[in-house]
């Protein structure tokens, strides 16, 4: 290999006269001359350099790209060194200087003549040599960080600036040969000395500002750069400073290809690269799977920059684990032999011979050439795919699904490169690519489409049963190649979306399980397994599938026989697939269970109960299999009433599950809540042999039993009270177990509740053995089963305690009665009532009949009915009398021995009160109004005089008992008879009589203490309104109409005459103390009623036209009294205001609407008709009296003076055809009621133009029509008054000026200059010639117009 040095001297010479002619020559130096493209030449340099690249660090790409395109000597592996240092061997003053070291055979004089021109390349024209750069233009973007580079290669020593040469004024390539500095020896003290130099050695002192940017790039060299590089086998990057620790090296080694393997069918290629990168001792490795494809230019893609090339070579690498990079580096995705900055988001590389923009960092997309060789790529990556996949037959399937992982899932970074993607996509979605499940040795690859995937739980089901020999070879047979469980992972769920490889469908998994025959297949572990998949995904898959029909549930039969359900079979049939809540008695509930064939209860074997109580998901499947296959989870309770609504009317099963109970219960396999809750509803067979579900209670076997002793036969059977079958006390044999004699039925008596007397509850019904004697042992019977009864609490049902007390079956003293009519004396009082009472019997029970054992049962005696005390037997002897009370059998000899008895009683001091009570209530004693009971009758005396003048009263009827019933006073008090009065109000009430003959003062005072002592009493009180029992002036009358008198408003009495006021005369002062209870009754005793009343009576004459002289004058004077008083009769004082009953001239008016008439009125009684209030002495006049009253009738509204007058005046205007009678006074009167009534503001009333429509304002023309008449003012004009018509001053006088404005509203002319019409009209009248002149003159001055200018 050449050095730089080592070459001869005479090479060295040579290269510097090449230099010195190049200056010489080209850029005339030496020469005394001045380029005249110098300016030109210096400018277009440095534009390029500037512009070309957008970033400082393109200069690396352009000298590495300078490299690759390089000779190099046979034997070299061909390297690339960058070497930073901070040594200025340049002597530059820079801080920092960069070496590019390459072992390339070195620049050849034409490589010198390039560099030092624009636009020149000694590659253009072989891009297909291999050329991938433009030596000459790259080389020149160094300047971006060197003003001074320096090249020594092959005896060249120059260095180029990037100011203008002082003798020729260009810049950047202009050479200039290097004498000393650096030397040979400054670079190889660098390099190393042991070490041989590379032939070209490129020498940078950095610019200041750029020592940063070079050394970050530096640093971030990609590693795969060297991916596309054919010769560039080695690249470092090395860093010498003062201090070796602080250096850092990055080395870059690429090894030999392998596997080559040639495509002729498709001009390809594929071999492996192995790229290692060593960085701080740490070395990393990866290998790229390479594949390279040729592709034919086409025509419309061809470009003049590419003219001489016919075909694409696209080079696609597949990296085989992590790609090698620097840090967070991002890894470019395409190459143009050196990487670009286009990051793809794709996990391929793109390698082709793509033109690029100037910069380096994108290719151009719109340019033909590229597109051309983007649409190729699809292509290259589908059969590079492919092959990857497929190729090796010997490959593990396992190692496949990985190759999937360089499909572009991911949207590109780049949108422009998407077309790329979509065309993969495509690509691979119709080629037969996707390995699928087989567990054969053959692999099969199908379509995505054609594949699906499985739930990783149904591919751990699958694999297990592959491994306990279930034959799973069809697994593809059920319509759909099912995904490589290798490649069926979530690592792939993205990739399996980007071909849209979808799940298998639900169906899918039913025909499996059923096809593959695993359920039969599996172990009961794996069969659970299988359950729990199924109710895992029933919700949202398998609901409402083919999964519903196929046989997946296992179940024994009743015959032992394992079989099959389907779920549909097991949720619609009314059978029921049960599992045992516990397994200690699987067996047990299986082999019962062939007892009752009518349950339609099948049990999952026991191997199968067994792997799902130690399931851990056991949970769910159970929850599973309860909602949806209506699996019932039983206990031995549960399955009980299940059993239990399924027993028909066959007999077997009916004894057969009470077998069931005895030896469930003796095994401890249902406890005692459960077991009492199963015999509660279990049937039974009865004595007949039916089979009875429903009943009130059970009764023993009637062999042997004692309530066949006292009952005879069943007497509830209609309240279903059964007798067991005595099947129930023989032996059994069932399910196994045997049952002996007698055991059954002695669990059933605890049990079952099956009972015997005396412990029988029985029901709200009678027996009829005891309508008749009893025997002594069955009454002891008996009397022993109601004891038993009650120490239990239990409550004697009502007819089963009727019937016992009712019936007559105890022996007494009169016979057999019923219980409830027997007496038990324990003392001598049954002697002496039965010597005391001569009328009646009392059965006294034969206490020697039943031994004299009867006191051992006292208290269930009582319960039903038996007495034992003296009260109850006077009780007996009262109801007895009241019976014959009832039956019209209760003579008059009969009371008096009752009166006897009770004296007998009190003398021997016995109570007489339960005798008393039992009769008191009996309407049995006579009375003047009939029979009735004690209390409700009176014993007449002085004291109730009185009461029965207004009453009815019962009184006793000595009549009919005669004068000696008086001697038992006492006895009758004690029976309630009422002596004396005794405030006994009550009575008066309920039995009140009206008449008006028998009430007197007395009677009418009694009345009001009956209201004041009987509270309420408001139907009294509503009777007493309306009947005519208060005594007035006028006689009798209701009280609502009444008055009593207070002197305060008295008056108000005195208005009119009649008004009934209560007679002091006939009561008394006493009367008034009763005032509250008269006001009660509707009296009027409140000044405010009294108002109300006078009111309405004076409404009433009013309507009637009765009303008096004297009646009106008395009420003016009552007005006057009370218009002060407080609170005013408002209701009267009301109805005086709006009720026409002042009589007028026109008729009855109201006071508003009447006039009281003075002097003030004549002028206008003349020319109004007025409503004067009639003041005469005729029928209805008030005589002058009534002016008296002015103030009050003022008050009331009545109109007393003219001058407020106006409204009657207006309304009753009737002005005299007769003007003569329009005097001044009547004038100007009449005009102040028109003046007041317009300021009122009040409308006129209709007609009223029409009223006033007549000749009655006298003028200077005589009388006229108001709109005939003008008002004369001399100081508006110079007319005389005599000229027209004008009001006549002198006989109204100046006061008629005053009424200017209401005689205006009246039609009268107010202002003369606007009177000329009616001038005019009058001017034919006149006959004085001043008169004549004066008027034209007026009328020339009012600028008058004739309306007819023909006329004269």
């Amino acid at each position: 290999m050449s050095s730089s040095s080592s070459s001869p001297p005479a090479a060295m010479a040579a290269a510097k006269e090449h230099v010195e002619r190049i200056r010489r020559e080209r850029y005339f130096i030496g020469s005394g001359e001045q380029n005249p493209l110098a300016e030109d030449m210096h400018q277009a340099v440095n534009y390029l350099s500037q512009e070309l690249y957008s970033k400082d660090v393109h200069f690396l790409m352009e000298l590495i790209q300078n490299a690759e395109d390089n000779e190099y000597p046979s034997g070299v592996a061909p390297s690339l060194e960058f070497l930073i240092t901070s040594k200025d061997i340049t002597r530059s003053g820079a801080s920092s200087t960069l070496l590019i070291f390459n072992n390339e055979k070195g620049f050849t004089p034409s490589n010198i003549e390039s560099i030092c021109r624009v636009g020149r390349s000694t590659k253009k024209g072989n891009r297909h040599q291999g050329y991938i750069g433009e030596k000459g233009i790259g080389f020149k973007s160094v300047f971006l960080i060197s003003s001074q580079p320096h090249i020594f290669s092959n005896g060249y020593q120059i260095k180029f600036n990037e100011k203008p040469c002082a003798e020729c004024n260009i810049g950047y390539i202009v050479p200039e040969w290097v004498e000393s500095t650096p030397s040979l020896s400054d670079i190889r003290a660098i390099y190393g000395w042991s070490k041989v130099i590379p032939t070209t050695t490129i020498i940078l002192p950095l610019k200041h500002e750029k020592v940063g940017a070079v050394k970050q790039q530096l640093s971030s060299l990609h590693p795969e750069m060297l991916l596309f590089l054919s010769k560039i086998r080695k690249l470092s990057v090395r860093e010498d400073n003062s201090d070796p620790k602080s250096s850092t090296v990055s080395e870059i080694s690429i090894s030999s290809e392998k596997n080559y393997q040639a495509r002729k069918n498709m001009h390809a290629e594929s071999y492996t690269l192995n790229l290692s990168a060593e960085e701080t001792g740490k070395e990393e490795e990866c290998g790229y799977y390479m594949w390279r494809q040729k592709f034919p230019v086409k025509q419309e893609n061809r470009v003049d920059k590419r003219v001489e090339i016919d075909e694409w070579v696209i080079t696609l690498a597949f990296p085989h684990g992590q790609r090698l990079s620097r840090g967070k580096q991002l890894s470019p995705g395409v190459y143009a032999f050196l990487p670009t900055e286009m990051v793809t988001n794709f996990p391929f590389i793109i390698q082709a011979d793509f033109l690029l923009a100037s910069s380096r960092e994108t290719i151009l997309f719109d340019n033909p050439w590229n597109k051309g060789i983007l649409e190729c790529v699809p292509s290259a990556f589908m059969n590079a795919f492919v092959t990857l996949v497929k190729s090796n037959a010997d490959a593990p399937a396992m190692s496949l699904p990985s190759m999937f992982n360089f499909l572009p899932i991911n949207p590109s970074l780049i949108p422009l490169l998407e077309p790329v993607r979509t065309g993969i996509k495509s690509k691979v979605l119709v080629e037969d690519i996707v390995p699928c499940e087989s567990y054969a040795s053959q692999k099969i690859f199908c379509k995505p489409s054609e594949v699906a995937r499985l739930m990783p739980a149904f591919w751990s089901i699958l694999g297990k049963a592959r491994e306990s020999g279930v034959d799973l070879k069809n697994l593809s047979t059920h319509g759909t190649y099912i995904l490589s469980s290798h490649f069926d992972k979530s690592t792939y769920t993205s990739v399996l979306g980007f071909l849209g490889v979808r799940n298998v469908s639900t169906e899918w998994y039913a025909k499996c399980i059923e096809g593959s025959d695993l359920v039969k297949e599996v172990d009961e572990q794996l069969y659970m397994e299988i359950l729990y998949f199924v109710a895992n995904n029933w919700q949202n898959y398998f609901s409402g599938t083919n999964m519903m029909s196929i046989p997946l549930l296992k179940y024994v039969d009743r015959n032992g026989v394992l079989s099959f359900w389907s779920i549909s079979r097991a949720s619609q049939w009314s059978d029921r697939l049960c599992i045992a809540s516990d397994r200690k008695y699987m067996s047990w509930l299986i082999s019962w269970n062939k007892e009752f064939p009518s349950s339609n209860r099948v049990f999952l074997n026991p191997n199968t109960q067994t792997a799902l109580e130690d399931f851990s998901q056991k949970m769910t499947v159970k929850t599973w299999l309860q909602n949806h296959a209506r699996v019932e989870v039983v206990s031995v309770y549960s399955y009980g009433l299940g059993v239990v609504g399924s027993l028909g009317n066959d007999r077997r099963p009916v004894i057969a599950f009470a077998h069931f109970l005895y030896h469930s219960f003796k095994m401890s396999y249902i406890d005692s809540y459960y077991l009492a809750e199963l015999c509660r509803v279990m049937p039974v067979i009865d004595s007949y042999g039916s089979v009875v579900k429903t009943r009130s209670s059970i009764l023993v076997p009637a062999k042997g039993s004692q309530w066949v002793g006292l009952m005879g036969t069943n007497p509830w059977r209609k309240q279903n009270y059964i007798e067991l079958s005595s099947d129930y006390k023989s032996a059994g044999h069932f399910a196994g177990s045997y049952t002996s004699e007698d055991q059954l039925l002695a669990f059933l008596n605890t049990h079952l509740q099956a009972m015997d007397v005396p412990f029988i509850h029985p029901p709200d019904a009678s027996f009829p053995t005891v309508s008749s004697p009893l025997t002594v042992e069955n009454a002891f019977l008996l009397l022993k089963w109601i004891q038993n009864l009650k120490s239990k609490g239990v409550r004697l049902p009502d007819r089963f305690l009727s019937c016992v007390k009712d019936g007559s079956w105890m022996k007494t003293s009169v016979g057999y009665k019923p219980p409830k009519e027997s007496f038990l004396s324990s003392s001598n009082w049954g002697s002496l009532l039965q010597s005391g009472s001569s009328f009646v019997d009392i059965p006294m029970i034969d206490q020697q009949f039943y031994q004299n054992k009867l006191h051992i049962y006292k208290e269930e005696l009582k319960a039903i009915g038996v007495r034992f005390e003296f009260q109850e037997a006077s009780a007996y002897i009262g109801s007895r009398l009241m019976s014959m009370a009832a039956s019209n059998a209760l003579t008059r000899e009969n009371v008096y021995s009752l009166l006897q008895l009770i004296r007998f009683l009190r003398e021997k001091v016995l109570s007489p009160s339960e005798l008393i009570n039992s009769v008191k209530g009996g309407q049995w004693m006579k009375s003047t109004l009939g029979y009735r009971c004690p209390a409700d009758c009176i014993f007449y005396d002085s004291d109730w005089a009185v009461a029965s003048c207004i009453s009815n009263q019962p009184f006793l009827d000595i009549k009919f008992y005669g004068e000696a019933i008086l001697s038992y006073r006492s006895e009758l008090e004690l029976l309630g008879v009422i002596f004396g009065f005794k405030d006994n109000y009550k009575l008066v009430i309920d039995n009140f009589k009206f008449s008006s003959t028998t009430i007197t003062s007395e009677a009418t005072v009694l009345i009001l203490k009956c209201i004041r002592h009987v509270r309420p009493c408001d139907d009294f009180i509503r009777k007493l309104k309306d009947l005519k029992w208060v005594k007035t002036n006028v006689g009798f009358c209701a009280p609502n109409v009444s008055f009593l008198v207070d002197p305060e408003w008295e008056c108000l009495l005195s208005i009119f005459e009649g008004v009934p006021i209560i007679d002091f005369r006939f009561y008394g002062s006493v009367i008034c103390s009763y005032k509250e209870e008269l006001k009660r009754t509707g009296l009027i005793t409140r000044f405010e009623e009294a108002s109300k009343a006078i009111a309405w009576v004076f409404k009433g004459m009013v309507s009637k036209l009765s009303l008096s002289k004297a009646s009106a004058l008395a009420l003016l004077g009552s007005y006057r009294q009370l218009r002060t008083h407080s609170p005013l009769p408002i209701e009267l004082f009301n109805s005086m205001r709006s009720e026409k009953w002042l009589h007028t001239s026109l008729g009855f008016r109201s006071p508003s609407d009447a006039i009281l008439f003075d002097d003030t009125w004549k002028p206008l009684s003349r020319i109004a008709n007025l409503p004067f209030i009639d003041a005469g002495d005729s029928c209805h006049g008030l005589g002058k009296e009534i002016y008296g009253y002015k103030d009050e009738l003022k008050e009331l509204g009545v109109t007393v003076e003219a001058k407020f007058g106006d409204r009657f005046v207006i309304e009753g205007l009737n002005i005299p055809t007769d003007s003569s009678i329009m005097s001044k006074a009547i004038v100007l009167s009449m005009l102040q009621c028109f003046k007041s009534y317009f300021a009122s503001g009040t409308a006129l009333p209709k007609g009223f133009q029409d009223k006033i429509c007549k000749k009655w304002l006298k003028t200077s023309m005589g009388y006229q029509y108001p709109d005939e008449c003008i008002l004369f003012d001399a100081k508006q004009s110079s007319i005389c008054m005599e000229d027209g018509p004008f009001i006549d001053e002198v006989f109204y006088g100046s006061e008629i000026a005053i009424f200017k404005d209401t005689l205006a509203r009246i039609g009268v002319v107010v202002d003369v200059k606007c009177g000329q019409d009616l001038v005019a009209q009058h001017l034919m009248s006149q006959t004085n010639g001043t008169t004549i002149s004066r008027i034209y003159m007026y009328l020339m001055e009012c600028n008058w117009q004739p309306e007819n200018k023909n006329s004269n």
